[in-house]
């Protein structure tokens, strides 16, 4: 094996290591069950937790315990594990904004999480999480089919299969995940990446709509150098204005991002997304009075 193929696994597995030991549904687990959980020898275990005491984590095994933590780490190093985990299982550009906003809300909690539905996709086995819909509305127990991790628009989020459709769940709004019994058939890589193909900000799904929208010569000199999706396409007109047709998942992110642009952006199709920007804008003029 390549010396850094080789590093890099030894240092997913020890991060691993630290999330199980900050997860509820892993409390307790011995070195023979940690050591069987990654298919390695209880040696290569004991080498894990030394080098994770020498970058100041307090693990240890106590008989009749489990393998644990005396302290949790620092917020600091929790950031710092989530950087160099999320970097080992994506080949996507970290943001940093995206990673302290969840481990200021989560706390612990945050990498805890990220490991076991990390775990949870690279073994295909379901996840159960419990998750906060509305400030404090719960879902519990919502049994899910974890497919990738990945970050846009500030949030880290979770890909997932729920009641046979692909949905996402936003990481710091999922309060604790633990792994199910049960396992799932994993959906093939390109189908995937097919469910980013039309996103045009953060909202995922399998539904598409074919918009059309008109940007004055002030928005077109803006909008044209910057590819907001694979499918679009802009049609130059006389006046300087273009013509902006694209294929998109979501017709309520279009239209909440089409009213933040205000004056020069206007829709032509469909009728739907045009009637949804009107219901909006007025609901912006009525904070004002107007």
């Amino acid at each position: 094996m390549h010396p850094m193929l080789d590093f890099k696994i030894k240092l997913k597995r020890q991060i691993e290591i630290l999330g199980i030991c900050l997860a509820n549904s892993y409390t307790g687990m011995t070195m023979g069950e940690i050591a069987g959980l990654f298919k390695v020898e209880e040696l290569t275990i004991k080498r894990d937790m030394n080098d994770l005491r020498a970058e100041g984590i307090i693990i240890h095994s106590a008989k009749g315990r489990g393998i644990g933590i005396d302290e949790k780490p620092s917020m600091e190093k929790i950031r710092e594990l989530i950087r160099q985990y999320s970097a080992l299982n994506s080949s996507n550009s970290f943001v940093e904004k995206s990673t302290a906003l969840l481990v200021n809300k989560l706390k612990e909690d945050a990498l805890a999480n990220m490991v076991v539905l990390q775990m949870c996709i690279d073994n295909s086995r379901m996840a159960i999480i419990d998750y906060e819909k509305d400030a404090d509305v719960f879902d519990r127990n919502i049994e899910i089919s974890p497919l990738l991790i990945f970050q846009t628009d500030n949030y880290w989020r979770l890909l997932t299969i729920s009641d046979g459709r692909i949905k996402q769940f936003i990481m710091n709004k999922i309060i604790t995940a633990r792994t199910s019994p049960r396992q799932f058939k994993p959906i093939p890589k390109d189908k995937i990446e097919d469910v980013f193909k039309h996103s045009f900000r953060s909202w995922l799904g399998e539904d598409t709509y074919r918009i059309k929208l008109s940007f004055s010569s002030y928005w077109a000199d803006r909008i044209k150098p910057k590819q907001l999706l694979d499918s679009e396409s802009f049609t130059l007109q006389p006046n300087g204005s273009i013509i902006y047709e694209a294929t998109v998942n979501s017709l309520d992110e279009i239209a909440g991002w089409v009213v933040t642009r205000g004056a020069g952006v206007k829709v032509i199709e469909p009728k739907e997304l045009r009637e949804k920007v009107i219901t909006l804008a007025k609901g912006v003029l009525k904070n004002y009075g107007k």
